[in-house]
């Protein structure tokens, strides 16, 4: 098993399609700060509230110089009824195939109810204009999150 990563690596590069019809690659956002957040699956009550926070936050984290970008391994035909339905702003990746949630460690066997099962593991990184990674939260926790990211942005710039 390879390392999870931590804060000081390089950003695993990707490419995926998003909501807003073009696609999102890490060298796409250089020269800014990108939040890439992971969540298990669309319109559930936990990260339908986090994308929500997170498109509330975004026009703030933007003028940090800071880009958004929430993956799952959803169909983009469910992101965009999900993007639709709660009319969120932040910007939506499909990792149907579950390339990138490999790459970035959050694929991994969760517990629920006594039933074992694969999963994404809800998880945030921050990513430096560099493609180096700044910090980055595991298991993460709704309420408080979204400011809990925009001030470790401030702290980082």
């Amino acid at each position: 098993m390879t390392q999870p990563l931590k804060p000081g690596d390089r950003a695993p590069a990707f490419q995926l399609p998003t909501t807003k019809g073009r696609p999102a690659s890490l060298s796409g956002y250089a020269g800014k700060h990108l939040i890439l957040f992971f969540y298990p699956k669309d319109d559930t009550d936990a990260c339908t509230r986090e994308a929500v926070a997170f498109s509330e936050a975004q026009p703030k984290l933007m003028r940090k110089g800071a880009a958004l970008l929430g993956i799952s391994r959803d169909s983009l035909a469910d992101h965009k009824a999900f993007t639709a339905k709660y009319k969120l702003k932040v910007r939506l990746g499909s990792d149907e195939d579950g390339t990138v949630c490999n790459a970035y460690g959050v694929w991994q066997e969760k517990q629920l109810y006594g039933n074992r099962f694969m999963g994404i593991v809800r998880s945030t990184f921050l990513i430096g204009p560099d493609g180096l990674i700044r910090q980055v939260w595991r298991n993460v926790r709704v309420p408080g999150h979204a400011e809990r990211v925009e001030g470790e942005l401030e702290a980082s710039r």
